[in-house]
């Protein structure tokens, strides 16, 4: 067991906690990972020496969240993220502990943590420590918090979106009592920073079961007290699954109606995420209207189409569908691309005309690109030189 859960480096550094005198072991979502089958990943130490005793024992170490009882060590180069047992005091902001206070009992730590599946540690020999019945709710499929709900929930309001975070992610259940205090905690959700938030609905659209999670966050009233959150999701399983987290984005956008800008202003988007959701959104649009035209495929880059398409169909089984495979031959099959592949430039007209530049030569570009595109002209310079100087001409 212990061959296939975390490296040599992590082992090392709990046999030299354990020889010093101290407590430690595998703590959090590496340990749920492993035990449900999956890989192990981010592996966490919790150990009972205090922050400073950490230091004393490890030459090699970086105070990453010193203040918290976190000591990064470093050894065999390979970085080890190592946190004091701690409980916490009170949460005035639903957000952050007001006070951290170091204690040298494991069950003390993990009474702290959110879910009985997260509550769960491993040691050295590869016992399992699960004070909360964690692996039996794992079993179930059951997402439990630990000790009273409504307490976890009010520590750390986040809390209750990655309750329902993991119910997509693992296709889990959440249970009644979590549930109900989900319901009844909902509104500190705003206490939340959106980029928080964001992190774990990110999770949530890569999951197994999104439209469990979606589910839960209607029924919750969760989904009511987030940023621009739709009323329904219809065609939500059609759409599924997403390829991306921006693809999930979209589908909300979209399916609450809500204009791209502020929809990104509310989630606190990157620029290139809000830069998609928008063309995403003018396609959509125009896809509603009718079959995409020349214009559309040349405005709109392939994954902006297929993820349109895919959202229409989603939402409107019954209407005609544009396959993949057209989609990528329509896109393909363009005379160009984009307007860099002109095979002439404001140059070209220059010369062609002895004319003084001006904002006449990008009025004519467009037009030459309109006119290549459509084929009402080859993509080559004397078709493109012919067909410019009869048209320049008479409009001159």
């Amino acid at each position: 067991m212990t061959k296939e859960f975390g490296s040599a480096a992590s082992y090392k550094v709990i046999s030299k906690l354990e020889n010093n005198g101290y407590e430690a072991v595998f703590v959090g979502g590496a340990v749920r990972d492993f035990i449900l089958g999956q890989d192990a990943k981010d592996i966490d130490i919790a150990t009972s020496a205090e922050p400073f005793e950490v230091k004393q024992i490890f030459s090699n170490t970086i105070d990453v969240g010193i203040a918290h009882g976190t000591v990064l060590v470093i050894i065999d180069k390979e970085p080890i993220e190592v946190t004091t047992f701690r409980t916490e005091g009170s949460y005035s902001d639903s957000r952050r502990p007001d006070e951290v206070l170091f204690v040298k009992s494991l069950k003390e730590d993990l009474m702290r943590r959110d879910f009985t599946m997260n509550a769960l540690a491993m040691r050295r020999n590869g016992e399992i420590v699960d004070l909360f019945g964690g692996a039996s709710d794992m079993d179930s499929k059951i997402i439990r918090a630990v000790g009273k709900p409504t307490e976890r929930f009010y520590e750390d309001a986040l809390r209750m979106v990655r309750a329902i975070r993991f119910s997509s992610a693992l296709d889990f259940t959440i249970e009644p009592t979590t549930l109900s205090a989900i319901k009844q905690h909902a509104a500190r959700i705003q206490h939340v920073s959106v980029e928080r938030i964001k992190i774990e609905m990110d999770k949530l659209f890569m999951g197994k079961n999104p439209v469990k999670a979606f589910n839960y966050l209607l029924a919750s009233g969760l989904g009511r007290k987030l940023p621009l959150f739709p009323s329904e999701v219809k065609g939500l399983d059609q759409s599924l699954p997403f390829s991306t987290p921006l693809e999930g984005w979209g589908f909300l956008m979209i399916a609450g109606e809500f204009s791209a800008s502020p929809f990104s202003h509310a989630y606190k988007l990157s620029n290139e995420e809000q830069k998609y959701l928008t063309a995403l959104q003018k396609a959509f649009k125009f896809r509603k209207e009718c079959l995409f035209s020349v214009a559309a495929y040349y405005q709109f880059s392939l994954d902006v189409l297929t993820t349109a398409e895919k959202f229409y169909h989603a939402i409107y089984p019954n209407e005609l569908t544009i396959s993949l495979e057209t989609l990528i031959e329509s896109k393909k099959n363009l005379p160009i691309q984009s307007k860099q592949d002109l095979a002439i430039s404001g140059k070209d007209l220059l010369t062609w005309t002895g004319e003084k530049a001006g904002r006449w030569i990008g009025e004519w570009i467009e037009k030459i690109e309109h006119a290549v595109l459509h084929e009402q002209c080859e993509n080559n310079p004397i078709k493109i030189k012919e067909w410019f100087m009869h048209d320049f001409k008479s409009e001159n």
